[in-house]
């Protein structure tokens, strides 16, 4: 799948007191009436049970100068909302500090695709944050460079441990 490219976001909720996030490729449209949108979660995660149980999510749209947020909620390890300038929306939901735009929704329903969840939420409200380009992903690694120089060998081997 490394040959399409897709856009990079963080979801994020608030479980309890806590905030929870991780990085997703994986968001896409899915209707304007009513509005909808997708993303999917792997079922190994321990982050996206903690977001099913809040109910409601962010969807935080990353631009390309921000591999760091990237970097950072696609680890399994440490507290990814440490030391991170970060504000709670209206909606409760996290919106991080220089992203391009965030959509606020709520679980609308969770389809079991192989080993993930396939997560529709109702979009309840948008907020664009700045001008920028977005970060892309593709052929595994982030931008669209394509040169020898940038190529990864193994296009694929992305899929081992990310998502």
């Amino acid at each position: 799948m490394g040959e399409f490219a897709s856009g990079v976001t963080v979801v994020a909720a608030v479980d309890g007191d806590e905030p929870v996030g991780f990085a997703c490729q994986s968001f896409a449209s899915v209707s304007l009436d009513p509005p909808l949108i997708l993303f999917c979660a792997d079922h190994r995660s321990r982050t996206w049970p903690r977001i099913r149980h809040a109910g409601r999510f962010s969807v935080n749209i990353l631009g390309e100068q921000q591999e760091d947020l990237c970097d950072r909620f696609g680890s399994s390890r440490g507290r990814k909302f440490a030391e991170l300038d970060w504000t709670t929306s209206s909606w409760g939901t996290p919106v991080l500090t220089g992203v391009l735009a965030t959509v606020h929704a709520e679980v609308h329903a969770v389809h079991t695709a192989g080993d993930h969840d396939v997560v529709v939420g109702h979009v309840l409200a948008l907020g664009r944050h700045r001008e920028d380009r977005p970060m892309v992903f593709f052929r595994g690694r982030f931008g669209l460079e394509t040169t020898a120089e940038h190529a990864v060998a193994d296009p694929w081997s992305w899929i081992d441990g990310w998502g």
